[in-house]
């Protein structure tokens, strides 16, 4: 891989905030080293069964559920996506394949960082509506960092199969 490892390890002891916001912002790096150093076509190639499941469409899923649970639900922005998902469901997915790699890193990267400081304002307990139920910024926390790990795992295996490159 060609990108150099910044991410900082989470905190083992710490408030549940730190934690979680640790584990949360590795993984957040671990799928920006991910993708890092790759060709358009490379991050665009579908290398298993589901075309979706490419470098281009897993970051820029990542990208949108930034958006929605930090941005639409937390931060009361208008979900841009919604007329787009009317037309294809799977349209962010969709939108990784024509964006180049590089703006897809640095779109995840804002989205993260305008993630933080909307977690950031607000209390653990905060709590915003999400079809219909109430949901608190701490199982979104939690949500998110199961979705980003996930998806970082995915990340991995289709790195080893576009390079070779290997590693956490």
């Amino acid at each position: 891989m060609t990108s150099t490892d910044t991410r900082t390890e989470p905190p083992r002891v710490a408030p549940e905030r730190e934690q979680l916001g640790g584990f949360l912002d590795y993984l957040r790096g671990t799928v920006v080293m991910k993708a890092a150093g790759l060709t358009d076509e490379q991050a665009r190639r579908a290398l298993v069964p589901s075309e979706l499941t490419t470098v281009a469409g897993l970051l820029a899923h990542l990208t949108y559920v930034e958006q929605y649970w930090f941005g639409v639900l937390f931060d009361g922005r208008p979900d841009e996506w919604n007329d787009r998902f009317e037309l294809d469901p799977d349209a962010e997915f969709s939108a990784g394949m024509v964006t180049p790699l590089p703006e897809l890193i640095e779109n995840y990267e804002r989205e993260c960082a305008g993630s933080r400081a909307v977690a950031a304002k607000l209390d653990l307990d905060a709590t915003a509506t999400h079809k219909g139920e109430p949901v608190n910024l701490r199982w979104v926390l939690i949500h998110m960092i199961e979705e980003t790990g996930r998806h970082a795992g995915h990340l991995d295996l289709l790195r080893e199969l576009l390079d070779g490159s290997t590693g956490e």
